[in-house]
């Protein structure tokens, strides 16, 4: 059984889109995977609470208790680590992660990015796309590399901007699309890229 682990800071919209998709399609039969933990930096973050009423373990590992970003990463770690991953998904989690941090990890870290990378790496994306007069947006599942939002693109869908669009309004139709892509680029990887004994013999 590969174990997957997802880090969130917020609602968590996207974890529980791969929670029920894992439910949906059975991963734990067909891809020999389960969604192990749910890890927040932030003792706020309703994922948590959702993660928890599913029956899903979860670790808190507060950014602010340590003195540094690599001391940060060296506890967040270790909680992750508690589960041997061979996956770690970050669903909106909000801190950039250290080199050390992405290299233990390596080959096994995604992320889902709400634009259409290389398009608009970093934060504010909907208001850059909209200020930038683009006629589509939309979101990137990607490998995690030290430089930030630059990993290998593992899937890409596109929305349209609309006429009077709001960054909110933006937002909302991207999500839509991060929620469908998202469980798509992870089944996929644990299909393809890295697929266990029971699906590498059918």
């Amino acid at each position: 059984m590969r174990n997957i682990v997802i880090l969130i800071s917020g609602s968590g919209s996207n974890m529980a889109a791969l929670v029920n998709a894992a439910k949906a399609e059975r991963w734990a039969e067909r891809l020999d995977a389960r969604v192990a933990a749910v890890i927040s930096n932030r003792a706020d973050a309703a994922g948590l609470e959702w993660a928890r009423a599913q029956g899903l373990a979860t670790a808190l590992v507060p950014h602010g208790e340590h003195p540094s970003r690599e001391a940060f990463d060296a506890a967040l770690m270790q909680a992750i680590d508690m589960h041997a991953p061979s996956l770690v998904l970050l669903a909106g989690f909000m801190r950039i992660l250290t080199p050390g941090f992405v290299g233990h990890y390596a080959g096994r870290l995604l992320n889902i990015h709400p634009s259409l990378l290389p398009a608009f790496a970093g934060l504010h994306t909907h208001r850059r796309a909209l200020e930038a007069g683009c006629r589509v947006a939309g979101a990137t599942v990607h490998e995690v590399t030290p430089e930030l939002d630059h990993g290998p693109i593992l899937a890409q869908a596109a929305v349209p901007v609309l006429a009077g669009d709001t960054p909110e309004a933006l937002a909302a139709r991207v999500l839509s699309q991060e929620h469908r892509i998202y469980p798509q680029a992870v089944a996929q990887w644990l299909k393809v890229t890295h697929p266990s004994s029971k699906t590498a013999c059918v």
